[in-house]
């Protein structure tokens, strides 16, 4: 093996390993785009799932008051709809 040859040799290992750092380095980065992308996806669930459960919340709110006017006997059921359909949601010592 001549000079020529050697120089060639490590000329061709030099540019491997050049070609291998830069891969590595634009891995990392997709690595570190996905990981940032999994956080937000993360984040806007999150706040949907906060949203849902605020929405389930007042959704039994109303279940609840429907039962008490459906079970209470001697009471304006047309009235306590009517609160009902404005937003009012009648306490449990309201239903007489």
């Amino acid at each position: 093996m001549g000079p020529g040859e050697t120089m060639s040799l490590i000329a061709v290992v030099v540019l491997g390993i050049v070609v291998l750092g830069v891969m590595l380095e634009a891995y990392r980065h997709r690595l570190k785009f996905k990981e940032r992308e999994l956080e937000l996806t993360a984040q806007a669930t999150a706040e949907k799932a906060a949203q849902y459960a605020a929405h389930t919340e007042r959704l039994e709110a109303r279940v609840r008051v429907l039962e008490r006017i459906a079970t209470a006997k001697g009471t304006d059921l047309a009235a306590q709809i009517e609160d009902l359909r404005e937003g009012a949601i009648p306490e449990r010592g309201e239903l007489q």
